[in-house]
């Protein structure tokens, strides 16, 4: 009876360690509905309206309820601006309808409680920084333009921070999701990765936001996150000493015909001749540049190698192209292709001319690049 005593309290001790250390393991991963937000907020702080779309359906998939990607999307204005906050919440907008058309239920969540009485915006939007944070927090840029402090605390810690329908914890997951997919604001994501970490984050978890930015949102972009979050944990300041990588091929001359929108540079590598009809050319797209309307009566391969860009057919969806992607372009078949809104594109195109010149069409409008 001793024995069965004893060996009953040592099953006992095991499974209470065994469950600790799940747990333990649990707490140093997102869960599903954290790596929804990860993407959902990198993709609409980058502007990128189709991969947002298919990370809004994954994350009401994964149980994030209607008010809390709301309230993702509205925090992001803070971050990302009104344009991209708003296009975002339309995007949500036509994506619930399609839900709603198919059959899906969707959580619609908990509203904010009211602000509390008694207190100016600024007060609450003080003392949720102080705490956010850990410091108080002024000086520097806060005094030379006090405007931005005073919205900082009103708008943004007082406004939104101050809205409990999302815990703090989360909406750092979004902040720190949102400036790792962002170019030029290193100093304020590893501010935020302190921040993030003074509310419950742990590095581990830091460090699968940045694999999740590293293998869906952009490799650079992930690649600079990590060497932000390598600096925290080191305790050292960051410094972007690391060079860019080396283009494979000179950027070439300037575009200077109507035939493409916004600026583009080419380094025609290959020129057709009487024995070999193949053209091959380099091709940089600024943000936002693209070709007109075209096609090649002897078609066209295109190799993708830097950057985010878009290729369309007429009559199809566009296309997002990510380093390593390659198109086939039928022959006579109408395209365009080009670089999207915020980040530039590299291509290389492969182009027959054994049938014949490029047939250059019409523009391509705002309306139809943008949908």
């Amino acid at each position: 009876m001793v024995k069965n005593k004893m060996l009953f309290s040592f099953l006992i001790v095991i499974n209470n360690i065994l469950f600790a250390q799940t747990k333990t393991d649990s707490a140093m991963s997102l869960n599903p509905k954290e790596r929804s937000i990860v993407a959902i907020s990198a993709y609409a702080a980058q502007g990128n309206v189709p991969r947002l779309q298919n990370a809004l359906n994954d994350g009401l998939q994964a149980g994030i309820s209607i008010s809390e990607v709301k309230e993702t999307l509205v925090q992001l204005y803070a971050y990302a601006g009104f344009p991209r906050s708003l296009n975002a919440l339309n995007n949500l907008m036509s994506v619930l309808q399609e839900r709603k058309k198919k059959g899906f239920n969707d959580l619609p969540g908990k509203e904010p409680s009211p602000y509390p009485a008694g207190k100016t915006m600024l007060q609450t939007g003080t003392e949720n920084q102080t705490k956010l944070t850990g410091i108080k927090i002024g000086g520097g840029v806060y005094e030379f333009a006090p405007a931005i402090d005073l919205f900082l605390k009103e708008h943004l810690f007082g406004c939104i921070f101050g809205r409990n329908n999302l815990d703090w914890k989360t909406r750092e997951i979004i902040t720190i999701s949102a400036l790792a997919a962002m170019e030029g604001v290193e100093p304020q994501l590893r501010s935020h990765y302190g921040v993030g970490i003074h509310n419950g984050l742990t590095t581990d978890q830091l460090s699968e936001i940045v694999t999740i930015i590293e293998t869906n949102i952009n490799k650079q972009r992930g690649n600079v996150a990590r060497q932000v979050l390598q600096s925290v944990i080191d305790q050292k300041p960051y410094s972007a000493e690391t060079p860019p990588d080396e283009e494979i091929f000179p950027t070439g001359q300037k575009i200077d015909t109507d035939n493409f929108i916004g600026t583009a540079w080419l380094n025609q590598l290959i020129q057709s001749d009487s024995s070999n009809k193949i053209q091959v050319g380099n091709v940089t797209f600024e943000p936002g540049a693209r070709t007109k309307w075209h096609y090649h009566p002897g078609g066209q391969i295109l190799l993708a190698l830097d950057g985010t860009g878009y290729y369309q057919e007429k009559g199809s969806p566009k296309r997002l192209l990510r380093k390593g992607d390659v198109v086939k372009c039928p022959a006579n078949v109408p395209h365009w292709h080009g670089a999207s809104p915020d980040q530039p594109f590299i291509q290389i195109a492969i182009t027959n001319a054994q049938n014949g010149a490029t047939v250059w069409l019409e523009k391509v409008t705002d309306e139809e690049y943008n949908k």
